[in-house]
């Protein structure tokens, strides 16, 4: 895996990153986009890391929150 520096903060993000727009489906709109369950996330977040992402997309608006403590979990 391929790093870059954050701008000026020492910090190193992988080049790539894992995007958890689509990690539960609580709310109309996130049903039909998203939907994944905690054992499919669970899968997707290790292999993930195991790769050498540390850098990952998530917000609180995502399933109404769900997929910020469905990645917590994983």
């Amino acid at each position: 895996m391929k790093y870059r520096q954050l701008a000026d903060t020492g910090v190193f993000v992988s080049e790539l990153c894992l995007g958890a727009m689509t990690f539960g489906g609580r709310g109309q709109q996130w049903q039909m986009i998203g939907g994944l369950g905690q054992s499919e996330v669970d899968g997707i977040v290790h292999r993930a890391l195991d790769a050498g992402i540390n850098f990952i997309d998530t917000a609180d608006v995502y399933s109404n929150g769900e997929s910020e403590t469905m990645l917590g979990k994983a």
